[in-house]
């Protein structure tokens, strides 16, 4: 029996001023747009064109666990996986990184929608497999 297991998706970020808050570190709303742009990344570098034009994602849940502060001129990578397609919902995980120190972790709960209907959408497998390695 095969095993499948996550693939990592990684996508980097550069602090910007824009980014820094009162307090002089990378405000806790910029970090989940950190997740979402890597999210969007991971799900258009993993699927072709002709299947991800047919659906459209929005969010059910957001939990986020803030950690260590980031700060302007910081180099970050956001760790990014898919934990499982459940019908219509897609269970997504990030770790925000400097080096080897997660700054933030988070997991998002996804939606499937039907890009023509905006109607829920089942994830078809052949989408599904993309997100994953088996072994």
């Amino acid at each position: 029996m095969e095993t499948r297991r996550s693939n990592y998706h990684f996508f980097p970020i550069k602090v910007v001023a824009t980014d820094i808050d009162d307090l002089n570190h990378v405000n806790n709303i910029v970090y989940l747009r950190y997740v979402q742009e890597a999210a969007g990344n991971h799900w258009h570098t993993a699927v072709p064109t002709e299947l991800s034009s047919q659906i459209a994602w929005v969010v059910r849940r957001h939990e986020i666990d803030y950690l260590k502060p980031a700060f302007l001129g910081e180099n970050l990578m956001v760790k990014t996986w898919v934990d499982n397609f459940t019908g219509v919902t897609s269970d997504r995980h990030c770790e925000i990184l400097q080096d080897e120190e997660v700054l933030a972790r988070s997991r998002t709960i996804w939606v499937c929608l039907d890009a023509k209907t905006f109607r829920p959408k089942r994830v078809s497998e052949e989408i599904a497999d993309l997100f994953f390695s088996f072994s």
